[in-house]
């Protein structure tokens, strides 16, 4: 075989993204892991955004291309998109389509012949009626993933003709290593966040957003705060429309000394050591990679009892019921009480959130297995 004729034949994996704002530069990065040290390459596409040397080497991709649509142009039925991807899919041996939430895999799905695997990481994908119209028509080429079984379980409800193996589970991870060699110590964390060194922190890190109801958080603090270590704080990174009223609840409530409104940190899990417990209150988080993050600080856990964080959390006494501001309360004070400074998820993230982990998984299971590198 000529050298040309095993270039042309080499695998490729188009991974297709509608952008790489928040979290889905690390997906990305994800699903190209997968592949490393395979003979597949990877090419990553993002639909939307500017050209970004930094985002090209987070990738983690064999090659990586903007195509630099804006949100308007990915309106409606897509076309021009769909033509540029069908051109890319013919430019070389592309052997299956990793598209990452409906957009993309609409596009993939008109734009290539390809087997797709789409990866969903929200609820309330498949609400649509004409969404379940259009992804029925090509049930046979393909894989639907949700990041967790919550969110699997929602899609296999929405689409009851579907046999189950061809809506799995694959969980989000992360590169263990990389992420707790870049978090800061417990002290240079909390100087950084101009936080005591010596208060007991609650921490949360989110859009201020009605999803993600810090107004719960704020009031089971309150509520907790007369049983919680002298000088306790609760402390908030991020930024969004609620926060003129979470401040205002906060006063409301008398304890605006013992609560910090942090704003937007730029890589934010670098500082999580800064605090002693990392509590989630969303209301149906897809997965909740934060709490990974958090677990890899050794920070103890405490989330809402929805979504996909209970499968994350795996312990039944660090979760509360949604809204629930009394039950919270208690876990605060349960947790403050508690051993929680030497407390390890080491294990947890390795043998189940961790590249490597789910790695294996990929290339143990046969279903999943099949369908990657269906050609």
């Amino acid at each position: 075989m000529h050298r040309s004729d095993a270039v042309e034949q080499t695998p490729w994996v188009l991974q297709l993204c509608h952008g790489y704002d928040g979290p889905f530069l690390d997906c990305a990065r994800q699903y190209a892991a997968l592949f490393v040290g395979t003979r597949y390459r990877v090419c990553t596409v993002y639909l939307t955004g500017a050209a970004n040397e930094e985002v090209r080497q987070g990738s983690a991709s064999d090659e990586v291309i903007f195509l630099q649509y804006s949100s308007r142009d990915l309106r409606g039925l897509k076309l021009r998109a769909i033509r540029e991807l069908s051109k890319l899919a013919a430019s070389r041996h592309f052997v299956t389509c990793i598209a990452h939430r409906f957009k993309p895999i609409y596009i993939a799905l008109l734009g290539t012949s390809l087997p797709v695997i789409g990866v969903h990481h929200a609820f309330g994908v498949y609400d649509r009626p004409l969404r379940r119209l259009f992804i029925n028509r090509f049930q046979s080429r393909l894989l639907l993933l949700g990041v967790s079984n919550a969110v699997r379980d929602e899609i296999r409800q929405q689409l009851p003709g579907w046999p189950a193996e061809r809506i799995e589970t694959l969980y989000n991870r992360i590169d263990v290593a990389a992420v707790q060699a870049e978090q800061f110590s417990r002290e240079l964390a909390r100087e950084h966040l101009g936080l005591p060194q010596g208060a007991w922190v609650v921490g949360n890190v989110g859009r201020l957003h009605p999803d993600k109801d810090q107004a719960t958080l704020i009031r089971g603090f309150a509520l907790a705060l007369p049983n919680l270590p002298a000088g306790s704080l609760l402390a908030i990174m991020g930024s969004g429309r609620l926060e003129a009223s979470l401040k205002s609840l906060v006063d409301e409530l008398g304890v605006s000394a013992s609560v910090r409104f942090l704003g937007q940190v730029p890589t934010g899990r670098r500082y999580f050591k800064a605090f002693d417990v990392f509590a989630l209150t969303s209301d149906r988080e897809p997965f909740g990679m934060v709490l990974l993050e958090a677990m890899a600080a050794g920070v103890l856990l405490l989330a809402a009892d929805c979504g996909g964080a209970p499968e994350v959390v795996g312990d039944v006494r660090a979760l509360f019921p949604f809204g629930d501001a009394e039950a919270l309360a208690d876990c605060l004070v349960g947790s403050s009480q508690s051993m929680a400074g030497v407390y390890s998820y080491e294990q947890k993230l390795h043998e189940h959130f961790s590249d490597e982990a789910v790695g294996r998984h990929v290339w143990q299971k046969s279903g999943l297995c099949s369908y990657f590198f269906k050609t």
